[in-house]
């Protein structure tokens, strides 16, 4: 239907700077555009892959499908593993924070299930973190006081098994 105009590689700073200020005025889907314009040109491209993942989760609070399935199926994409686990984290911290601001019953539930998965995935990337690098120890501290300044937050209560008497 549409055939999509190509921008030439030296033109890539200058859109990569554009998606980083779509992204900064709330314009997660223009900052996507800009992305895969850049991908196009040049696939392996790590800031336009790691912007493209950002823009995607941030629009997770309208509508987790199929930003969510998108943003997941760059992980591979990403050259190292402490990228990996810390963008997967990323994901999964937004995917939890969608949730809560939903509002609705056992949400508060799900969103603990998806934080402690971010959190997870940020322990690992400390681990394979470069030096001087704190990221995902900040990252890892934001979801654990999101979780202790929310009360509904929390885990799923054990369910009392007669069996376990036994």
């Amino acid at each position: 239907m549409f055939k999509f105009k190509a921008i030439s590689k030296e033109t890539i700073p200058a859109a990569f700077e554009r998606a980083e200020r779509y992204r900064l005025m709330n314009e997660p889907i223009d900052a996507e555009s800009i992305c895969q314009d850049i991908l196009n040109v040049d696939p392996d491209n790590q800031q336009a892959l790691k912007t493209l993942l950002l823009s995607l989760s941030e629009q997770f609070e309208t509508g987790l499908y199929p930003p969510y399935e998108k943003a997941v199926a760059i992980l591979p994409r990403l050259m190292d593993d402490y990228t990996k686990a810390f963008y997967e984290g990323i994901i999964y911290e937004r995917r939890a924070k969608a949730i809560m601001k939903r509002h609705g019953l056992g949400t508060g539930r799900m969103a603990y299930g998806w934080f402690e998965k971010a959190m997870h995935c940020y322990e690992k990337a400390v681990e394979l973190s470069p030096s001087q690098n704190d990221d995902a120890a900040l990252r890892w501290n934001t979801c654990a006081r999101i979780i202790l300044q929310n009360s509904d937050v929390a885990p799923e209560p054990h369910k009392f098994d007669e069996h376990m008497l036994e």
